[in-house]
């Protein structure tokens, strides 16, 4: 007989930690080698809010294989970028 294995998740910390990581990497995006009146442009669109489920999905697909997700945040960006612009 196997013993039973109890696995908590907290499915809205994970939530919410995820999301702030992705609103720090979007905000790092808008690097000062962009002119400021884009960096302004994409600021007011980016950073307006947001659940940020596409580039939190990313990242736990990342997890999921096994691998850092930290890997994944380029592209989790990319799509977030690209949903809301």
């Amino acid at each position: 007989m196997t013993a039973a294995v109890s696995i908590q998740f907290d499915f809205p910390a994970y939530l919410e930690a995820a999301r702030l990581r992705v609103e720090a990497a979007l905000a790092d995006s808008l690097g000062p080698e962009k002119p400021e009146s884009l960096r302004e442009a994409m600021r007011y669109s980016l950073l307006a809010g947001g659940k940020r489920l596409r580039p939190i999905l990313c990242l736990a697909a990342c997890e999921l294989a096994g691998c850092d997700s930290e890997l994944a945040m380029p592209t989790g960006i990319a799509l977030e970028m690209i949903h809301t612009m």
